[in-house]
């Protein structure tokens, strides 16, 4: 069973990994696909590993990385249109591999249009698998899916309501990032998050109110690539804000806009009539404590080196425990503390092998008295992991995977 499965990377981590591997520039696509697959960032080559153990021949083409798919194409005698580079190579490899299964895990750069496309194109395609674990704009392109792939049990709902076929599936850990990072160094960060912090319906809105109160009431370091202004033009903004809104009040007193004239700390808001807009950034508090984000294995190690680190799920994602950071943190050893979902206990005891919070003032009391009981601590750091190990690893995924796949096919042979 041949399966490639077709994805993007955050564009800020490539843009580092590229500027970090400089001498990656001239070498071959093998040698450059290598590199990027070996920083095992997201689900890199994970599942080459783990199906193959089921009989799969796998491939996990990185769309946006620029540099060696232009690479493949180049050895590959391909022409493209430099507009549409990206698809266009993308679908000369869906092609090239002539795969059975095509398994999709970017559902805004890979259209319901482009996948019809594709099997149009590539008649050995037998079955679409996609993933979804976040709010969508465009529904269209689940229909080009023969199966809707989440981790968030709420999002299978909605895809079955819709008449899709879809099947939870959770995140998972590979074991062979132990090899790849140090894993006798000592607990160097005492309290860390690592992570994205989107504003907007569905996002991480509650995530940035924990962060808010953490940030000013624990030692919590933050490694995020925020949306802000950097942070002493955040800080001429947020004090234009407060301005704008004082002479606003002032101004429906009666002889305050006279006041105001009298004021030259008001001389830049006075004639001013749109408010400066930064809802789109996180708080200021959250933007003065963030260090530039981390991807692959430096999250990794960084995460290995807390003594805790902290975990807070999407919104979309209210009452059920479901994200990457779970099986992450506690894959390499270190301790959790994760905001309590109903259905936790199906996959850690909870502060036993992780543990749970409600609100944050008990996230910061938490780790405070964690922070202070390093056996205690350690017991439920060790206990994670090995809960880990042996029953979130990609391998056990990637058995539900090897099922799924030959329950569809066998039913649409039947047929």
């Amino acid at each position: 069973m041949r399966l490639i499965r077709i994805t993007t990377n955050y564009p800020a981590y490539l843009q580092k990994f590229d500027s970090d591997h400089s001498s990656l520039r001239e070498q071959s696509y093998t040698v450059q696909y290598r590199a990027l697959m070996d920083d095992c960032f997201g689900w890199a080559d994970f599942w080459t590993n783990a199906l193959g153990k089921f009989g799969y021949e796998v491939w996990e083409p990185v769309g946006n990385a620029e540099r060696q798919q232009k690479a493949w194409a180049q050895e590959q005698g391909l022409r493209y249109d430099e507009s549409n580079w990206l698809t266009d190579i993308t679908a000369a490899q869906v092609k090239y591999f002539q795969p059975d299964v095509l398994f999709v895990n970017d559902y805004y750069t890979y259209t319901r249009e482009f996948l019809d496309y594709l099997r149009g194109e590539c008649p050995s395609i037998r079955l679409v698998l996609g993933w979804c674990g976040a709010p969508y704009v465009d529904a269209s392109v689940f229909n080009a899916y023969d199966v809707v792939l989440s981790n968030i049990s709420s999002l299978v709902e909605h895809f079955r309501g819709n008449g899709h076929r879809s099947e939870h599936m959770r995140h998972a850990f590979e074991p062979k990032v132990l090899d790849k990072i140090q894993s006798d160094s000592q607990g160097t960060v005492p309290f860390s998050f690592s992570g994205s912090i989107f504003k907007g319906k569905g996002l991480h809105n509650e995530r940035e109110t924990l962060l808010k109160y953490l940030v000013q009431n624990s030692c919590l370091q933050i490694w995020s690539d925020i949306q802000a202004p950097p942070i002493d033009e955040y800080r001429r903004k947020v004090e234009l804000k407060r301005k704008f809104v004082t002479a606003r009040r002032l101004k429906n007193l009666r002889g305050g806009r006279s006041f105001l004239r009298m004021l030259p700390q008001f001389k830049d808001v006075l004639n001013e009539s749109d408010e400066p807009d930064l809802s789109s950034c996180v708080t200021i508090e959250i933007a003065e404590k963030t260090k530039p984000g981390l991807y692959g294995l430096a999250m990794y190690q960084m995460i290995h080196d807390s003594q805790v680190t902290f975990n807070n799920h999407i919104d979309i994602s209210a009452q059920f425990a479901n994200n990457m950071r779970l099986y992450e943190a506690t894959g390499v050893g270190t301790c959790l503390l994760t905001d309590y979902k109903r259905n936790l206990a199906e996959i850690f005891e909870p502060d036993v092998e992780v543990v749970t919070y409600c609100n944050a003032k008990e996230a910061a009391e938490k780790v405070r008295y964690l922070l202070a009981h390093n056996d205690e601590r350690r017991r439920i750091a060790d206990a994670g992991q090995r809960r880990t190990l042996r029953d979130h690893t990609l391998d056990s995924r990637a058995q539900q995977i090897d099922e799924i796949v030959k329950s569809v096919l066998r039913r649409s042979s039947s047929i």
